[in-house]
């Protein structure tokens, strides 16, 4: 999805809105949420929901109460109640999908502690909003030299301003608890602002902050991504990963959540799979398993005197040898199984359309002596006339 002001510009580059994230249909954000019913009309006689849901900086989202029956649409800058003045976001959700957000989120709607919809921003309400949006990288820089200047082992990564200018929210990530009162008072006395500090994960600061991963991709979490679940270097064992940190880690420097998403299939095709410390018996001696392939319902062994050959056996005749070891019954020897799976390699490409063989310019060219030679021995025509 995109908005009009997203659309592809001049040589089929694309323009952009430059709005940094405040784009007037809500379009191109982070976690935006399809609303699938807005062409929909509601039954006569029934009301519509008169909760909202609004985004704030980044990825943050709440839902609103509207109180005041205001007409509001995807898009609209709205003035929010805060814990003390007034906050400024953008209206992301309207109808009966924010009933659906709300259980998703487990909020409750007759709550009646939920904040709600002072009004539609004024101009005036707007140019303040993005005068403090305007400030937040420089007063982050100084809040990063203030930390450091006290020593303190934390990590300030985005700092988030109220719609009305009067309170500034520091995210910050911390291995230990922090003692960051001295920090509040100085940045207080240097910004003339309200300071509340909030620790956030790893994961939450790369949601925040976004970048691209190493499979080419924007993150997860930053895009999509809305619940973050536990990953253990199990998963990466299940699916026969090396256990390389560097690999295996994400930007946030935690493993990354994509283990989890092919794990469900791999632990059904492991169900009625062999053991990999499985062993054989067979009369040519014991046979230890190598590798693995559980797609290919491959398993590959070798004997315990000849480890550098490798034999490639098939689940059921794996299943098959381990269920004669219960009977205390031997397997004649690993080739008899292997030279069952043994099949023609076929052909995968075949030039049938005549191209050009790659090395065709590899070959040396010989030298055409004959056309120099005869050019020499030419006769120079007479310039007479």
């Amino acid at each position: 999805m995109g908005c009009s002001s997203c659309s592809t510009g001049k040589d089929g580059q694309p323009r952009g809105c430059k709005n940094n994230g405040t784009c007037g249909s809500d379009g191109c954000n982070k976690l935006t949420v399809f609303d699938w019913l807005s062409n929909m009309a509601l039954p006569n006689g029934q009301k519509p929901f008169d909760f909202v849901e609004v985004r704030f900086k980044n990825s943050r989202k709440e839902f609103f109460k509207n109180t005041e029956g205001l007409s509001l649409a995807i898009g609209d800058i709205v003035a929010t109640q805060a814990k003390s003045g007034h906050d400024v976001g953008m209206v992301t959700l309207t109808g009966e999908l924010v009933r659906v957000q709300m259980s998703k989120k487990k909020v409750d709607p007759s709550d009646k502690t939920l904040p709600k919809v002072y009004r539609k921003a004024s101009q005036r309400d707007i140019d303040v909003w993005q005068k403090c949006r305007d400030k937040e990288e420089e007063i982050k820089k100084r809040s990063r030299e203030i930390a450091i200047s006290l020593n303190l082992e934390m990590k300030l990564s985005d700092v988030e301003f109220q719609g009305d200018g009067s309170k500034a929210t520091f995210y910050y990530t911390a291995e230990e608890r922090v003692d960051f009162r001295q920090l509040i008072k100085d940045m207080a006395r240097a910004f003339g602002i309200r300071i509340e500090m909030r620790q956030i994960g790893y994961r939450q600061e790369a949601q925040r902050l976004g970048g691209i991963g190493s499979c080419g991709r924007e993150l997860c979490c930053s895009t999509w991504l809305t619940d973050f679940r536990s990953v253990s270097t199990a998963s990466a064992r299940y699916q026969q990963l090396a256990l390389n940190p560097q690999k295996l880690a994400g930007q946030c420097g935690k493993l990354k959540c994509c283990l989890n998403y092919e794990l469900d299939t791999y632990l059904e095709a492991l169900k009625d799979f062999p053991s990999q410390d499985s062993k054989l018996l067979t009369k040519k001696g014991l046979a230890f398993c190598q590798k693995a392939d559980i797609f290919k319902e491959t398993l590959w062994f070798s004997y315990k005197d000849d480890p550098a050959t490798w034999h490639a056996l098939d689940k059921d005749q794996v299943i098959e040898i381990l269920e004669l070891n219960k009977k205390n019954e031997k397997a004649s020897s690993l080739e008899d199984y292997a030279q069952d799976n043994v099949s023609e390699e076929k052909l995968v490409f075949e030039n049938v359309v005549g191209q050009d063989s790659l090395t065709r310019f590899d070959r040396p060219r010989k030298k055409n002596h004959k056309k120099k030679k005869r050019r020499k021995g030419k006769p120079k025509a007479s310039s007479n006339a």
